[in-house]
């Protein structure tokens, strides 16, 4: 018996709704915020993957930038309450704890606060979505950090505008459940040499550089972090060895960990965490919590 012409069109209909969603992909996973304090935006799917085991150390253990960590804590805290707070650029020298403060920071505040404080990281690469994840925590009832590790921005890399236009532009502006913490080597995150490069090729030169400089003019707070003193060193890994518990003396300790900066060449926080990790590798002792 033949097919009407009706079942026919059924049957094609039918045909390229399944081909529509292999291409599609599966439906996004819901978003559920009890599962964790921090989350990574994934674009892709619209998702939020929560971080069960966040990558992140004790406030009380981030030393030698005593200041910027209370400036940090206080806008955070102010924030969680519901109070004004600003958008916060932390930059400067490589090591000094920038994003490992961001985490400690979250950690402490949501822990004292009983906020429901949330961390949501986006990675470098998936700044033009964020309108995209905007809208999503616009709903949500708690507040909630964005924060991006390490940003900048090369040559002809125009994602820039998303990340300006979320943090204080547009038509619907940020949620007020939402601040933008990011870090960065850079103040200005964006070349020197691009900046000056379009101020000598823009028909108005001064708005060319303009256009680029006031992107890191929309974080309210600019924290900045140097390259720490000899002292500052030896009391992060003071800090680190009590704090663990590494059963060695003072002495013994110093020596080594002036050593162990030598043959790297410079000191900063992620250097005297590496030695500890090392040190405590030898003494055949574990980092955490019970050590």
């Amino acid at each position: 018996m033949r097919e009407s012409k009706l079942e026919i069109l059924i049957n094609e209909m039918q045909k390229l709704s399944a081909a529509l969603d292999r291409i599609a992909g599966p439906a996004p996973a819901e978003n559920d915020w009890n599962k964790a304090e921090c989350f990574v935006w994934a674009p892709v799917t619209h998702h939020l993957q929560p971080v069960t085991k966040p990558n992140r150390i004790d406030l009380s253990l981030i030393t030698g930038v005593d200041h910027v960590r209370d400036i940090l804590f206080d806008n955070t805290l102010r924030f969680a309450e519901g109070f004004p707070a600003n958008n916060v650029l932390l930059w400067g020298a490589r090591g000094m704890g920038k994003s490992s403060l961001v985490k400690a920071v979250h950690a402490k505040v949501a822990r004292d606060s009983g906020s429901g404080l949330k961390l949501v990281e986006v990675h470098r690469e998936d700044i033009a979505s964020l309108p995209a994840l905007m809208d999503i925590l616009r709903q949500a009832d708690m507040p909630v950090i964005v924060f991006c590790d390490d940003l900048s921005f090369d040559h002809d890399d125009t994602s820039y505008k998303s990340l300006k236009a979320v943090l204080d532009g547009g038509v619907e502006g940020r949620p007020g459940n939402v601040v933008l913490y990011a870090t960065s080597n850079r103040r200005h995150l964006l070349p020197r040499d691009m900046m000056e490069n379009e101020q000598s090729t823009a028909i108005n030169p001064s708005e060319a550089v303009e256009e680029k400089v006031s992107l890191s003019d929309r974080f309210g707070l600019w924290l900045g972090f140097y390259k720490c003193s000899q002292d500052d060193y030896l009391a992060m890994v003071d800090g680190y060895a009590r704090y663990f518990r590494l059963p060695v003396e003072p002495a013994s300790l110093h020596a080594e960990a002036l050593e162990w900066a030598t043959t790297r060449g410079s000191r900063s926080g992620r250097v005297a965490w590496q030695f500890i990790q090392d040190l405590a590798g030898r003494l055949r002792r574990q980092l955490d919590e019970t050590a």
